[in-house]
């Protein structure tokens, strides 16, 4: 098994699994790889260091190291100076560690959400007037609705939230 660290032409980082390097290279070249964030085909490998897994070994461990630029503001952990306001410095490496981790951690959150929400497609907005009016059951709904509709929602006192439809999320998240 072959893992690639594959990146879109603006920057989406994320891996590819593949059975050899024949396998990525015919992929790519039909336009089967895709950035599960934007959709973009136009995909390239990035340098990665070889990685050997160990039978038995389950977990990974790296730790970054953030460059706080008021030093008397950072406790232990490094990042309450950030926190606070403060600028924090990151070399390149420690960048595209914290923006990967970023993105792993936004994905992770939208595949909950999208799971534990009943996609309700062009019907959002009548559908949360219901449950809102007590006539349909109180669930965790998802849809598409316009601007103007989702701001009268918001004027009748129903909360809805705008999310980003990335091409990632059109299909089942698994």
């Amino acid at each position: 098994m072959k893992v690639y660290n594959l990146a879109c032409p603006l920057d989406h980082r994320f891996e590819g699994w593949f059975a050899s390097e024949e396998d990525c290279l015919a992929q790519q070249d039909k336009g089967m790889l895709a950035c599960p964030i934007c959709d973009s085909t136009e995909i390239t490998r990035m340098p990665s260091a070889p990685h050997i897994a160990k039978s038995g070994s389950s977990k990974v461990v790296s730790s970054t190291e953030l460059t706080v630029a008021n030093p008397a503001a950072a406790d232990n952990s490094g990042i309450s100076g950030a926190i606070s306001g403060d600028v924090v410095a990151l070399t390149g490496g420690d960048h595209s560690q914290l923006e990967a981790q970023v993105q792993a951690a936004f994905l992770k959150g939208m595949r909950e959400l999208m799971g534990r929400s009943e996609d309700v497609g062009n019907s959002f907005a009548e559908e949360a007037r219901k449950i809102h009016y007590k006539e349909s059951p109180e669930r965790s709904i998802r849809g598409q609705t316009t601007l103007d509709e989702a701001e009268s929602l918001r004027e009748e006192g129903i909360e809805v939230m705008a999310m980003p439809m990335m091409p990632a999320f059109k299909n089942t998240l698994q």
